[in-house]
C-alpha cells in the first residue's frame, strides 16, 4: 500500500493519534485527516467521507478510521463507490474451523485478515471503545501486511460489487 490514511472523530481521536505515530514508525506514508483536535461535537461523517473519497480516487492507498464502534463510520465510507470498509472491535475467538487459504488462525485477528484476502477491504474501521491501544496496533498492522489473494472466486465476488 502506497498511502495511509487516517480519520477519525472525537470518541477516536487519541487512538488515531497514537496509530498514526506507530505507523509512521512501519515506513508508511501516513496522512491525517483529523480530527486535528478533541472537540466532543464533532460529527464523523465529516471525518469519514473525505478520507473515503481519497482511498477511492488514489489506487494502492488505504485507510484507517477511528470512531466509537467503527460502525457508523464503515457505513458512511462504504456510500463511496471504490470503497470496502471492514470494522474491528478487537480479537475474537474463533469457533468454527476456517478455510484461511492453507490455514486457519487462532489469534483472533481473522476479521482483519479475510476482508483484506477475501473483499480486498482498502479501509479498516476500528471501534475505539472495544479496543486496546496494542489491539489496535496488531490489527492495524495486519490489515496493512496482508495482501488480497487475487484468486478467481474473489476477484469474481468483487466484480459483483
Amino acid at each position: 500500500m502506497h498511502k495511509v490514511y487516517f480519520a477519525a472523530d472525537h470518541a477516536g481521536f487519541a487512538l488515531k493519534n497514537a496509530l498514526v505515530e506507530h505507523v509512521r514508525t512501519l515506513g508508511y506514508e501516513v496522512e491525517d485527516l483529523g480530527a486535528h483536535s478533541l472537540d466532543r461535537e464533532d460529527d464523523y461523517p465529516d471525518f469519514m467521507t473525505p478520507l473515503a473519497e481519497r482511498v477511492a480516487a488514489e489506487e494502492g492507498s488505504c485507510g484507517v478510521l477511528i470512531g466509537g464502534s467503527g460502525q457508523g463510520e464503515a457505513m458512511c465510507a462504504n456510500r463511496i463507490k471504490g470503497i470496502r470498509a471492514a470494522v474491528f472491535y478487537g480479537p475474537m475467538r474463533v469457533t468454527a474451523a476456517l478455510d484461511i487459504e492453507g490455514g486457519r488462525s487462532e489469534d483472533g485477528y481473522d476479521a482483519v485478515r479475510l476482508p483484506r484476502r477475501h473483499n480486498n477491504a482498502n479501509i479498516l474501521s476500528i471501534g475505539a471503545r472495544f479496543i486496546s491501544g496494542d489491539e489496535a496496533d496488531h490489527a492495524v498492522r495486519i490489515f496493512l501486511e496482508t495482501p488480497f489473494s487475487d484468486s478467481p472466486r474473489h476477484m469474481r465476488r468483487l466484480a459483483k460489487f
